[in-house]
């Protein structure tokens, strides 16, 4: 019997290595019964992924870190699959948070609602600057972290191996230059504002996002994104008529007169800096959870925010896109007007038969319905799947914020147009992680 025994093991052995992978255990792609993670959202040790990323790699369900999804360098029959075209591009989206990139056109538009003027060849140029640097701060803040997301989120696309640390640097710097170069084709302040907007990003990203700065430093970079669309549509110059015709311009080509075109567009900028603020003070929590107090501050500013600009837009002057308070002095029929329609607007939303004053007050109840939510869920239950959740519902609202923006700076067109990007944001943060 025992000799038996030894050649039946014998024979095991043998055949062991013939059987296909995942199946020397019994179990199909080696998922045993103690394969499952059971975390639902409910903040227990907090180690299941985000409802919004990938899950860990098939190969990985057993308990055992899969190839490749680890801190640390790849196998080579790991790296050989990055090579593949869709894969890398997967990894590429991934890394720059394509699905939050929708939030960032609304900023140049709502720039160019808040100075009263439509969008024009300067509002695209800022868009461009704005989408390039956006994404060069993406790509940067992965580089900056990876050591930390080695250990705290290794399916990203550095620890992970499928994109390198050299080739995220060098898009980083691609992409700010593209964005300076797109800056500087809508004049010169309009560079002062995206070179300005360059520094506080790269500033965040390698120092001032682990200090106590870090949130001020992104909601400023915010800011100066509208400001940056507002000053490109004021001052922009026209393209010329003809071949040999000199361009014509808005307005001086000079900081001091950009300066004073802008600065309708201060409190729109502010609205947004400090919506910005609050999804940075809670993205801060988002790796490890445990924090209450953060989503509960941010709902109330929310809040706040909501308030402002449905109170803002209630003394909106009517019947001029964009006028304010700074240009009504040089128009005593029109101030009288805005006097008349402020005591007629007596109800706490104001008149509801304006359409534009609709528009705006839609726009704001979207803005609280995507951000107000996640907050609320994540101050009752703060684990890291939610309090991500709260975040990406933070970058998503600032498209309705945006849109609720330019409304009530009297250009409903283009409010319109911002709010046309909410559905796409939603269906490829499905596919993308916006945060």
């Amino acid at each position: 019997m025992r000799w038996r025994r030894s050649a039946l093991t014998a024979l095991l052995a043998a055949a062991l290595p013939v059987l296909p992978d995942g199946r020397r255990n019994g179990f199909a792609h080696g998922v045993a019964p103690t394969a499952v993670t059971d975390d639902s959202l409910s903040g227990a040790g907090g180690t299941a992924p985000a409802p919004d990323r990938p899950g860990p790699h098939p190969a990985d369900r057993n308990g055992e870190r899969a190839a490749g999804f680890g801190p640390g360098p790849a196998p080579a029959g790991r790296r050989a699959g990055r090579g593949a075209p869709r894969a890398r591009l997967r990894a590429w989206a991934e890394l720059l948070r394509v699905s939050a990139l929708f939030s960032v056109p609304g900023d140049a538009l709502a720039g160019a609602a808040a100075v009263g003027r439509g969008p024009g060849r300067g509002t695209a140029l800022a868009m461009g600057a704005s989408l390039c640097l956006y994404e060069a701060g993406m790509a940067l803040n992965d580089w900056a972290d990876r050591e930390e997301d080695a250990v705290d989120r290794p399916h990203r696309p550095i620890p992970s191996g499928r994109v390198s640390p050299a080739a995220a640097l060098g898009a980083a710097g691609i992409l700010t230059a593209a964005g300076l170069a797109l800056a500087a084709r809508a004049g010169r302040p309009a560079l002062t504002v995206a070179t300005g907007l360059a520094a506080t990003v790269w500033a965040y990203d390698l120092h001032l996002k682990h200090t106590k700065a870090g949130p001020a430093a992104m909601a400023a970079a915010r800011s100066l994104d509208l400001l940056l669309g507002a000053t490109a549509t004021a001052t922009a110059s026209t393209p010329p008529a003809g071949p040999g015709a000199p361009a014509r311009r808005g307005r001086p080509d000079n900081v001091a007169g950009a300066a004073t075109a802008c600065a309708p567009a201060l409190p729109a900028a502010l609205m947004l800096g400090a919506h910005t603020y609050g999804v940075t003070a809670v993205s801060r929590h988002e790796a490890q959870g445990g924090s209450t107090g953060a989503p509960l501050a941010v709902l109330a500013t929310t809040t706040a925010l909501a308030a402002a600009v449905l109170r803002e837009s209630r003394e909106r002057t009517p019947g001029r896109p964009g006028a304010t308070g700074a240009d009504a002095h040089a128009h005593a029929h029109v101030r009288a007007h805005a006097a008349v329609a402020r005591r007629l607007d007596a109800g706490p939303l104001g008149n509801v038969a304006d359409p534009v004053r609709l528009l705006a007050v839609a726009f704001t109840a979207a803005y609280l319905r995507t951000a107000g939510p996640p907050l609320l869920h994540a101050a009752l239950n703060p684990s890291p799947p939610l309090t991500q959740r709260a975040v990406g519902g933070g970058i998503r609202a600032m498209i309705p914020l945006q849109a609720a923006l330019a409304a009530r700076a009297g250009a409903p067109v283009t409010g319109a147009a911002v709010m046309g990007l909410v559905p796409l944001a939603r269906a490829l943060s499905r596919k993308v992680s916006p945060t």
